[in-house]
Order: structure tokens, then C-alpha cells, then sequence
């Protein structure tokens, strides 16, 4: 069975204009957009994750606005499941594990918006619970972040969570070697 690609949170609120604008979202989603096409000309299985912050204090990703909907570039398409999570782990309190296991794939091939947050909790959640994951690091973008009065550059924040990531919980390739 091919590995499962599960796009992760590619939604409008990360773009230019809308609420929450990603260093690298536009370069990130066209990668995303190309392992897609990759995927489904493959007939492979997709799994997209769309995350609702439901809460008084949202700032993004509210229910129901034109900025929590899935980006165009990447929409789901026929029968294409897609999962919704509140919470960073696209596995916490959502069905994804049992969507996995129902597919028969222990294979993941994962990218995304929110480098330092969404990939990094959902890639170390498939990893603790025994999936095999790829990160098309290409495909997934950071925001400028602040620490102790020092702004770190989006670009920055992305390496050093793929560093990461890539040292005990999943492999790092990008996007043109995944799709040749």
C-alpha cells in the first residue's frame, strides 16, 4: 500500500490578506498542490486536516469564515476525507488513527501550515503511535515567532523545527524527490 499523504492544515488564514499570513505559505502550498496532483494521479490514499479554533479568544481559523476554509490550491476533492481538529495534534480527540488503520497504512507522507506548531505535534504523535513518516518539508511554511524579546524569522523557525523532527521522528525529503 502506497504511504498515506495527509495535508495538514493548508487554510486561507494563512495567506496574504486573510488573518494570519505564514512566511513561505504560497511557495509551501504550491509544493503541497504538486504532491496532490502526485497522489492522485497514483490513485494513493489523501487525508486532509482543517483545524476550527472555536474559542472567545480566536484570532484565525474561526467557524465558519472564508479563513478557515481549506485553500483552493489544495481543496479536497470527491471522495477525499477530511478531518477536523481543535487542537495542534491532528490526532488528539479527532478520528485520524482509526481513518489510518481503516486504510491499511502505516506509511505517512505529511506537509502543512504551521511548521512549528500543527507538523510538529502531529508528526511526533504518528511517530509515538508507530507511523513511519516523511516530511515533504518544502511543502509547509512557519510564522515569524518571538522569544525573550528576539524575533526569529519564519524561515529560521521552520529549519530548526525540521532539525527536529528529522533527528528521531521522521524523515525529511522534498517534494520533487516524493513525486518522481
Amino acid at each position: 500500500m502506497a504511504a498515506t499523504l495527509v495535508i495538514v492544515d493548508i487554510q486561507n488564514d494563512y495567506f496574504p490578506g486573510f488573518a494570519f499570513p505564514l512566511v513561505g505559505a504560497d511557495a509551501a502550498a504550491a509544493r503541497a498542490s504538486e504532491l496532490l496532483t502526485a497522489w492522485r494521479e497514483r490513485d494513493a490514499p489523501i487525508v486532509h486536516v482543517r483545524h476550527v479554533w472555536d474559542g472567545p479568544d480566536a484570532a484565525f481559523l474561526r467557524p465558519d469564515t472564508e479563513g478557515a476554509e481549506i485553500h483552493p490550491r489544495v481543496a479536497p476533492e470527491g471522495d477525499e476525507v477530511v478531518v477536523i481538529k481543535e487542537h495542534p495534534n491532528a490526532f488528539r480527540e479527532t478520528p485520524l488513527d482509526g481513518i489510518l488503520t481503516a486504510l491499511d497504512t502505516r506509511d505517512l507522507v505529511v506537509c502543512g501550515m504551521m511548521s512549528s506548531l500543527c507538523i510538529d505535534a502531529t508528526v511526533r504523535a504518528a511517530a509515538d503511535l508507530g507511523y513511519a513518516v516523511t516530511v515533504a518539508h518544502d511543502a509547509c511554511a512557519a510564522p515569524d515567532l518571538a522569544f525573550d524579546g528576539e524575533t526569529v524569522p519564519g524561515r529560521q523557525v521552520h529549519a530548526a523545527f525540521m532539525a527536529a523532527l528529522a533527528d528521531s521522528y521522521a524523515t525529511m525529503t522534498p517534494v520533487r524527490a516524493l513525486v518522481a
